[in-house]
């Protein structure tokens, strides 16, 4: 056993855990813990990457001390809480709701947007959004796809993956402040969770909080938008990214991989970058990579062009964005970003005003148009 390459290890390790959201006195017990357990296995099993290994078993052992401390006050405070005798109250049944609404007579696509409308309470507008299809379409779809459901008894529950699909695209929604119903897609999906063991509803989880915890941060004052870059990381919740990054943990320590999964480990390596100069694009780009394998979503590909740009430089990310459809949306503001970052102001100044433009919302519009005046500025002598 090597003592000296565990002391050399000890404050890099407490580190990581102070980052990631533990209070430092929890996080100098778990690493201790760690240093415990490295003891009693390396010598029969030494790890290739010793940080790594006390990384994953710290971080664990912070969890389930958590967990233990929680479950702890939860006891105590049920002593209090213990209702009245009496009739027990109803059970809240919109999960089960979702469930019916995915239907097996529908395709996942119509059942989706049926439960957009009917349960979620989304416009019609704000579904076709959510699907890159023209308003008109989505209203087709749905009409459809009420004649299909009509007269059926909802007897046989449509499946995990549409009801997922539908949690994701409400949590979208409420995200952008255009309808609220980020907090409500995270109650729903904590009771899935607590329902089924599927690692995907897990992953959907994490990705809803780690999203959900850098909420307070992306807009100004004033309403406008905030860039993640530019974000103020101290207003970040950690303690609702430490939640999302252990629920991600342990559903990737499965190895059953799916897109909700991929997508919230980007979000993990983003919430776990001290700063924006400091963020890991390397193992992002690698992440958009396994998902683009797991979705042909145009989207995820777009996203990638922009990591391949912060990790590679802005010609690699030009690059990739020019094997894509130009109509996508968003093309024309990340084209603008990379321009700007290449230097051609004025192309970026062109393609932020084209994307303002095409904005389907006030808040990213006034962004855009900003973006635009602020380069035309530069470039005036």
């Amino acid at each position: 056993m090597n003592e000296a390459l565990l002391r050399s290890l000890t404050p890099s390790v407490l580190g990581v855990l102070v980052r990631r959201g533990a209070d430092f006195a929890a996080a100098e017990d778990a690493v201790q813990d760690a240093l415990v357990e490295a003891v009693r296995v390396w010598p029969a099993d030494p790890p290739r990457d010793a940080k790594g290994w006390l990384v994953t078993v710290a971080w664990r052992k912070f969890l389930d001390a958590r967990r233990a401390d929680t479950a702890r006050r939860r006891r105590e405070d049920l002593v209090d809480e213990e209702p009245a005798p009496g009739p027990a109250t109803g059970v809240d049944d919109t999960l089960r709701v979702y469930f019916l609404c995915a239907h097996p007579s529908l395709t996942p696509s119509s059942a989706v947007a049926l439960t957009l409308r009917a349960v979620g309470g989304l416009t019609t507008r704000q579904i076709a959004q959510a699907y890159l299809v023209p308003e008109a379409t989505m209203a087709q779809r749905i009409s459809r796809a009420k004649r299909t459901v009509s007269g059926i008894r909802f007897d046989q529950p449509g499946d995990v993956a549409t009801v997922l699909r539908v949690l994701y695209l409400v949590f979208n929604e409420g995200y952008s402040g255009d309808v609220d119903l980020a907090a409500e897609a995270i109650r729903l999906t904590r009771q899935l969770a607590a329902a089924i063991d599927h690692p995907e509803v897990a992953g959907l989880l994490a990705l809803m909080l780690l999203h959900h915890a850098r909420r307070a941060s992306r807009t100004a004052p004033d309403g406008s938008l905030v860039p993640l870059a530019e974000q103020d990381r101290g207003r970040w919740d950690t303690a609702t990214i430490a939640e999302g990054v252990g629920i991600l943990q342990a559903a990737l320590a499965r190895d059953r991989l799916g897109e909700f999964q991929a997508q919230a480990a980007i979000a993990a390596l983003h919430a776990d970058a001290p700063t924006a100069g400091e963020t890991d694009w390397v193992q992002i780009v690698e992440w958009y990579d396994e998902l683009a394998l797991l979705t042909d979503n145009p989207v995820v590909r777009l996203n990638r062009a922009v990591a391949v740009g912060e990790a590679d430089g802005p010609r690699a990310g030009l690059a990739a964005l020019a094997a894509l459809d130009d109509t996508l949306p968003r093309h024309a503001a990340v084209s603008a970003y990379l321009h700007e970052r290449d230097g051609d102001l004025a192309t970026a100044a062109r393609l932020y005003a084209e994307a303002a433009e095409k904005a389907s919302n006030l808040a990213e519009r006034d962004y855009l148009t900003r973006q635009a005046a602020r380069l035309n500025a530069r470039r005036r002598p």
